[in-house]
């Protein structure tokens, strides 16, 4: 063995002893139209894009050290879905069967680096994936929360609302957007969702106190120090 063997990352699921595998980290970039305009986009024209993080990006930790190699580091707040099946080519009216559950992420960018890749035209996977660069709730099944899709989805920084929307402001809802990524590659039990984030995003400072939420799923707070 040319290394000792690892566990895969998993998650707590709230009221349940047992944990969630992960396999894959979806993100789907600009689904809320106030958001794609901050970000200088068209949200009547563009369709869906997909990025990844890796899974050991994830973490249920409450504090987390900050990233290296960045001064800019932005908070985007976003629903995630968990698949416990998958497939390939989806139909929306089939993907609400496939869900496991639900959970409150957050999707942070080294955003300084993020636009240097840009302007090169290279890829800025890096700036998206790096250890804690996806806190997130331990995850509420279907079968106990439902389907929520419409909800305050909101952050806050040191007590300041930075991110205040609903989850009915989704360009592509949660079927769709999953349904649209099967056509891509086939998704399998254990992946993950991010559904995409409302306008507000922002930079976090070391030591800042970040609370971020969906009303009726689930309150995340961290920092990094």
């Amino acid at each position: 063995m040319a290394i000792p063997s690892f566990e895969p990352v998993t998650l707590a699921i709230q009221g349940e002893s047992s944990r969630f595998p992960v396999r894959r980290v979806f993100c789907v970039g600009r689904n809320y139209a106030e958001h794609a305009r901050e970000m200088g986009h068209d949200p009547d024209r563009e369709p869906p894009f997909f990025f990844g993080k890796d899974a050991e990006a994830l973490s249920q930790e409450s504090t987390l050290p900050y990233p290296s190699l960045t001064e800019d580091v932005h908070h985007e707040v976003e629903l995630v879905v968990a698949l416990a099946a998958g497939g390939r080519d989806l139909k929306a009216e089939d993907v609400r069967s496939a869900i496991y559950g639900y959970a409150v992420g957050i999707d942070y960018t080294r955003r300084d680096m993020q636009s240097v890749a840009k302007k090169l035209a290279r890829p800025w996977f890096l700036s998206k994936s790096f250890i804690g660069a996806a806190p997130i709730t331990p995850l509420i099944p279907a079968a106990t929360l439902g389907h929520p899709r419409e909800g305050r989805i909101w952050l806050e920084v040191e007590g300041a609302v930075r991110q205040d929307g609903n989850l009915n402001q989704m360009i592509w809802g949660i079927e769709e957007t999953v349904a649209i990524l099967s056509t891509y590659d086939e998704l399998l039990p254990g992946d993950l969702v991010f559904t995409g984030t409302p306008a507000g995003v922002g930079p976090v400072a070391r030591g800042q106190a970040v609370r971020a939420g969906v009303d009726g799923v689930a309150t995340l707070e961290m920092r990094f120090t």
